[in-house]
C-alpha cells in the first residue's frame, strides 16, 4: 500500500511538471521508481515509457484548446522520432550511454541559457515562426532516439531547440511537444514491453497521478504570462542539465555503468 500511495504521489507531481513544461516526466519518475519503489535499474528505464502516453495527452488537452499546438511541426517531427526511439530503445541491450547524458546535459544547459535570456522570435505578418520540415524531422530524430536510449520521453531535447534554436513560440513548443511525445513514446514500449522491462503495477499507480497532474499544469501554462514563463522553464530545464551531468560526473568516478 505504501508503495502505491508513493506510485501515485510521483505520478501526481511527474505529471504536474509535465503539463507545464512540455516534457514526458520521466526525468521524475525513472529515478522515483528506482529510489522510492525499490525497482531494478532496467525497470526504472522502461517504466516511465508507457506513463508518457496518458501524461501527454491530458496535458495537450488545454493546449489544444488554446490553439497552443503546431500541427506542422507535429507530422515532420513525430514520424522521424518514433522510428528512432524504437531503436535507442532496442540498443539499450547493447549501448553504455556513458557520455550521451553528459553531452545532453550541455545541450540543455546552453539552451537554458539561451531560452532564459531571449525572447521568442517576432511573428511575421501575424505568423509564428516557421522552421523548416528538415529541420523539425532533424530534432525529432535526436529526440525520439535520446528518448528510447535514456528512457525518457524526449521533450528536454525538443523544448530547448524548438524554442531556442527553430525560434518556436514557448506556449506552442510546448504544446507542440507534449503530442510529438505521444507518438515517441509507442515505439519505444513496445520494444520495452517486449523484453520484459515495465512493471505493469507501477504503471498504474504512476498514471493514477499523472493524469489530473499533467492538467494541472497545462492549465498553468496556459495562464502565466511570456516572460514568466521563459524564465520558469529555463530554470527547469538547468535543474534538469545539473542532475543529468552530476548523474553522469558520478557513475563515471564510481566507476558505475549503466
Amino acid at each position: 500500500m505504501t508503495k502505491a500511495v508513493l506510485g501515485v504521489l510521483t505520478g501526481l507531481v511527474s505529471g504536474t511538471m509535465a503539463g507545464a513544461f512540455g516534457v514526458g516526466g520521466a526525468i521524475l519518475t525513472t529515478p522515483a521508481v528506482q529510489v522510492l519503489l525499490g525497482a531494478p535499474a532496467y525497470i526504472a528505464v522502461g517504466t516511465p515509457l508507457p506513463v508518457i502516453f496518458p501524461t501527454t495527452i491530458s496535458g495537450a488537452r488545454a493546449y489544444r484548446r488554446a490553439g497552443q499546438i503546431d500541427w506542422r511541426a507535429v507530422r515532420w517531427s513525430a514520424p522521424p522520432g518514433a522510428v528512432t526511439a524504437a531503436v535507442g530503445a532496442y540498443l539499450t541491450q547493447f549501448v553504455n550511454p556513458s557520455g550521451l547524458l553528459l553531452a545532453t546535459a550541455v545541450l540543455i544547459a546552453w539552451q537554458a541559457y539561451r531560452l532564459g535570456a531571449g525572447r521568442s522570435r517576432p511573428e511575421v505578418m501575424g505568423r509564428p515562426a516557421n522552421p523548416s520540415g528538415a529541420a523539425l524531422a532533424g530534432t525529432g530524430l535526436v529526440a525520439g532516439f535520446a528518448s528510447g536510449l535514456l528512457g525518457i520521453g524526449g521533450g528536454v531535447i525538443l523544448v530547448p531547440v524548438m524554442a531556442g534554436i527553430l525560434g518556436m513560440p514557448l506556449k506552442r513548443t510546448l504544446g507542440t511537444s507534449l503530442v510529438v511525445i505521444a507518438f515517441m513514446v509507442i515505439p519505444g514500449t513496445v520494444v520495452h514491453a517486449l523484453l520484459h522491462h515495465i512493471d505493469w503495477a507501477i504503471f498504474l499507480w504512476l498514471t493514477l497521478g499523472v493524469i489530473p497532474g499533467a492538467a494541472v499544469g497545462s492549465r498553468w501554462t496556459i495562464k502565466a504570462k511570456e516572460r514568466t514563463l521563459r524564465l520558469v522553464v529555463s530554470v527547469f530545464l538547468s535543474i534538469v542539465a545539473v542532475l543529468y551531468a552530476a548523474l553522469e560526473i558520478h557513475d563515471v568516478v564510481a566507476g558505475v555503468h549503466r
